[in-house]
């Protein structure tokens, strides 16, 4: 198994759909289930052994950045973006000096991923991971394993091995990305200056034959407004007490 030392952490958004969470305190500290949404995210990566962490930060990062200081592991590097707010594809290039030039992990704060009988859901993408023939790998979820999500789905995956399909325009597609993945920084090697979505990354890789997809056999809780947060926190409170399931503090940590 491939092992990752270095990870994507994007925590510079605003928040706007979590409010009026949000109007004092940025969406990564969001508390659910009295846990920092960021910290989620942060124990998934120190789990796959992930050393290394590069979190950017915008709005209200001083907040971010004082509750970062108190973890001692993965090691955190900020990519400030207080001066401009770079979107994902522009914020992993202002933060490559610092990702290396090895595939790294890359994840939103929104997403917490419980795990099912296939096991911790980072080890499966590191496993399927194939340098000769990817570029991105995504973590996909089937719409009806997820909470906190009701739009038409992102990707079709079809038998080729995990080759990935976009969903039509005008149509429906079975699996949603759950904002984990793993992305090589050739991507970006020769990327526009200024901020851009990943999306225009997932095109170069499309492009190539190079984009593919894992699917999720657990559940995934997109946290990403006051209802989201409701949900999830009703299926954490249901993990804690589901005797033979995965349990909290290892399927969605």
């Amino acid at each position: 198994m491939m092992t990752i030392d270095a990870a994507m952490v994007m925590a510079a958004g605003l928040g706007k759909r979590m409010r009026p969470l949000t109007e004092t305190r940025p969406k990564p500290l969001v508390e659910a289930a009295g846990r920092p949404l960021i910290d989620y995210a942060l124990e998934r990566l120190v789990q796959a052994g992930v050393k290394r962490a590069v979190v950017n930060v915008h709005y209200l990062a001083d907040q971010i950045e004082a509750h970062l200081e108190t973890r001692t592991r993965p090691e955190i590097v900020i990519s400030d973006e207080r001066g401009e707010l770079m979107d994902t594809g522009g914020g992993l290039v202002k933060a490559a000096p610092h990702l290396g030039q090895n595939p790294i992990l890359c994840t939103n704060t929104d997403a917490i991923l419980a795990d099912g009988e296939a096991g911790d859901a980072l080890a499966r993408l590191a496993a399927a991971w194939d340098d000769d023939a990817m570029d991105a790998l995504l973590l996909l979820c089937p719409k009806d394993a997820a909470s906190g999500y009701d739009g038409d789905g992102d990707f079709l995956c079809g038998d080729d091995g995990g080759r990935l399909r976009r969903r039509p325009q005008r149509g429906d597609a079975p699996y949603v990305f759950t904002g984990w993945q793993i992305l090589h920084p050739r991507l970006w090697a020769d990327a526009p200056e200024g901020p851009f979505s990943t999306n225009l990354l997932w095109n170069k890789a499309d492009a190539a034959g190079r984009l593919h997809g894992l699917i999720h056999d657990g559940f995934w809780m997109h946290v990403g407004s006051p209802d989201g947060l409701k949900e999830a926190e009703r299926r954490l409170d249901a993990l804690k007490h589901t005797p033979s399931g995965r349990s909290a503090n290892r399927g969605a940590a």
